[in-house]
């Protein structure tokens, strides 16, 4: 082999740092060729060992190491195709979106980021490697809202066709929490492939409903993203579930296997783990707000505005016009023209230090001056009330879980498409 053609295969493996003379041991350790790029055994490995410490800690039956290494690099050939798209298309996340991110999963966890890091490292998980992943489902994402996102509408015909259907606002609805078994069938399968696919879903229906583990048989069999979690699906409601499935499980009791239903996906079975209700009632808190705002610009410095605010409160206090000092002081435009009144407001409409203040305050409270990035404020809420949201919030419910379905559905379309058409080499003498 001539020099050229080695430094051809140093690149192809990205082992331009190491001698020539490894090459011919990065090569073996090749175990997939994706495209333009390669997945390597340590790599492979190294999914496989996390995914095994997951299932143990579940205490769920651990398939065949054989069917786990197939799994897993499946999952890792799609997610690495998904990545050299987004690369294509310019998604990148920068170290400030990353970090804040991961700021905000340490927040919901009721951590500082310390203290997540911390126990992340505690439970034995590197925290850079956190990092790495959480990147990559980012810029996952990202590529989905923009491949997918863009193509999903949700019309007030199909909501309205839900609440019809489906019964009234307030009504008990039940929780399903379902397993998940896909027997994928590639794009423009042949009647031959289709027919096959049928009777492999026939015959693990048979075996499942006499006793066969459902969570083993979906690591094992399983084409779908959640194989590798025993084809656990969660907990959803009818409305958040793909459409395939809404006629099926209000058929099903707990323990049930349905017969396989066809989608251009392949052929899915499903398993009703448990069933639960939900009651649907919501309120929200609705306040009626007015407020004066001083911005600062080029020649009203932050001290300046602030003492401007502190200055307008005096008045206020003194007995001077809310209103009348609003209409002649505040940079809200918009409001100031209503004597700074910004009408009701629901919960979460207004920025978090603004409203933070104002849900502070008593009827008829003036504010001390309160810093946003839109200057300095001062408030006064006239009037606070709790109103029945029932019926919109439904609606919201509605639209947002139709379009997440229509999202799920076309994602595993998308991620189908992607995977046959994509170049992938698999060395099966290394599976």
């Amino acid at each position: 082999m001539n020099k050229k053609k080695n430094q051809q295969i140093a690149l192809l493996c990205g082992a331009l740092l190491f001698p020539i003379f490894t090459q011919a041991e990065v090569l073996d350790n090749i175990i997939a060729i994706v495209e333009d790029d390669v997945i390597l055994e340590n790599e492979l490995q190294k999914e496989v060992s996390t995914i095994e410490q997951r299932i143990a800690a579940s205490k769920s039956p651990m398939p065949p190491l054989s069917v786990l290494r197939h799994q897993v690099l499946e999952r890792m050939i799609v997610d690495k195709l998904q990545r050299q798209l987004a690369e294509k298309a310019g998604i990148n996340i920068n170290d400030e979106m990353l970090n804040s991110s991961a700021a905000d999963i340490a927040k919901r966890n009721n951590m500082s980021s310390e203290e997540f890091r911390h126990e992340l490292e505690k439970q034995g998980m590197n925290y850079a490697a956190f990092l790495e992943n959480l990147k990559n489902e980012i810029v996952v994402n990202e590529l989905r809202g923009r491949e997918i996102g863009g193509r999903i509408k949700v019309t007030d015909r199909e909501v309205e066709h839900y609440l019809e259907t489906q019964g009234k606002v307030g009504e008990e609805l039940v929780q399903y929490h379902l397993g998940h078994i896909l027997i994928a069938l590639p794009e423009g399968a042949s009647s031959t492939a289709i027919q096959k696919a049928q009777e492999k879903a026939n015959e693990l229906v048979k075996k499942l409903r006499a006793g066969q583990d459902f969570t083993q048989t979906a690591m094992s069999e399983s084409s779908d993203g959640n194989a590798l979690k025993g084809g656990d699906l969660g907990w959803r409601t009818l409305k958040d579930m793909p459409t395939l499935f809404v006629g099926e499980v209000g058929k099903l009791r707990q323990g049930d296997i349905s017969e396989p239903l066809r989608s251009p996906s392949g052929f899915h079975i499903i398993k009703m783990l448990e069933l639960k209700g939900l009651n649907d009632n919501h309120t929200i808190v609705k306040t009626k707000v007015r407020h004066i705002l001083i911005k600062t610009n080029e020649l009203v410095d932050d001290a300046e505005a602030s003492k401007r605010a502190w200055k307008l409160k005096e008045r206020i206090m003194s007995g001077d016009d809310f209103a009348t000092l609003a209409r002649a002081n505040s940079d809200d435009k918009g409001s100031a023209i209503k004597g700074g009144s910004l009408d009701w407001v629901e919960s979460g409409a207004l920025v978090k230090p603004f409203e933070e203040a104002m849900t502070k305050l008593k009827i008829d409270e003036i504010s001390d001056p309160v810093q946003t990035q839109f200057g300095w404020h001062i408030i006064q809420v006239l009037d606070r009330e709790n109103r029945d949201n029932s019926a919109e919030f439904k609606k919201n419910q509605v639209r947002e879980a139709i379009r997440k379905r229509k999202i799920e559905e076309e994602t595993e379309l998308w991620l189908r498409k992607l995977r046959d058409e994509a170049f992938v080499e698999i060395k099966e003498n290394r599976i």
